[in-house]
């Protein structure tokens, strides 16, 4: 087979980093790409040597110039604390990045896809979440830049698409966790695996009954890569995550046990426009990708926990 020279954006990043192994052990040529606003040189520093892989050191925001085949688009700051730190970059980076990589994929006759997120469906009225259920976001919260943001670049991808032909995929990615999570990124997993390894208390925001499902990183990787292979008929959106859905009071509980931690749990007011449930529908998923998440919440919470013992 001929070897395939594939983009990652955000490419250092938590999910970034484990695509662009994945993408060289099937043996293509990585170009990764990022800005390190939240991704880590330690994510690909083993990859440094391999001689398929280059990183480049760009924003997305800033027209980007290269010859590939695909192009994933994993670029923007993905936890609430980073991307409400600089609301403004978060948002330009889902909008203007989405615009400059469509434009470079509609030179060069790329494949690309976007990494959306179940953030797009907001505070839900439908449960589980499924692709054609239009959301309940608020435009102008908190959490906005992300969320409308990312919702934008999925406009800008169906577009790009009806108008340009460009080849578009689009996933909507729902809770992931796993090794090269961001110690302090604010996300619950990484929050609650952190404080209890620290014998720390535990934060539980509201009465820990909102839930989540969680995704073990190697099943959204795979999701992705079937998705990219898929038909270019076939655009999305389409949901990948894991449907087993947890209150975040059980995920405490269950890292409490994992971890043997001393912690106690405490509980704080809901931030303002928190879901109270995520659970994705993942009907097209099987269907169209043969695809369903194979790493249960305990497999993954335990190689998850073994990864920041070596970083904490």
């Amino acid at each position: 087979m001929e070897r395939k020279k594939i983009l990652v954006t955000g490419g250092a990043g938590f999910v970034g980093s484990h695509l662009c192994e994945r993408l060289l052990k099937e043996g293509n040529e990585v170009y990764c790409l990022d800005n390190f606003f939240t991704g880590q040189k330690q994510n690909i520093i083993h990859l440094l040597n391999n001689p398929y892989f280059e990183l480049i050191r760009h924003d997305v925001i800033n027209p980007f110039h290269i010859e590939v085949d695909e192009i994933y688009n994993l670029a923007c700051p993905a936890s609430p604390i980073h991307y409400q730190y600089n609301p403004i970059k978060t948002i330009k980076t889902s909008v203007m990045g989405a615009i400059n990589m469509l434009g470079l994929a509609k030179r060069v006759n790329a494949k690309i896809l976007q990494a959306s997120t179940s953030e797009v469906y907001g505070n839900p009225f439908v449960h589980p979440q499924v692709e054609s259920y239009w959301g309940n976001v608020n435009p102008i919260g908190e959490r906005s830049c992300y969320d409308e943001g990312k919702r934008t670049a999925e406009t800008l991808f169906m577009d790009y698409h009806k108008q340009n032909n460009v080849k578009s995929k689009i996933v909507r990615i729902f809770n992931t966790y796993g090794p090269n999570m961001h110690p302090n990124d604010g996300r619950v997993v990484s929050n609650f695996i952190v404080q209890a390894l620290k014998n720390q208390d535990i934060t539980v925001y509201g009465e820990g009954q909102q839930t989540r499902s969680f995704q073990y990183v190697d099943d959204l990787v795979d999701g992705m890569i079937k998705t990219m292979n898929t038909d270019d008929s076939f655009i999305g959106p389409i949901n990948i995550g894991n449907p087993h859905e947890f209150t975040i009071l059980e995920l405490a509980e269950k890292v409490i046990k994992l971890t043997d931690s001393k912690s106690k749990i405490i509980y704080k007011p809901l931030p303002s426009d928190d879901p109270l449930m995520r659970k994705p529908d993942i009907s097209l998923a099987k269907k169209e990708l043969n695809w369903s998440p194979k790493v249960n919440l305990d497999e993954g919470l335990e190689k998850t926990i073994s990864y920041f013992k070596t970083i904490i």
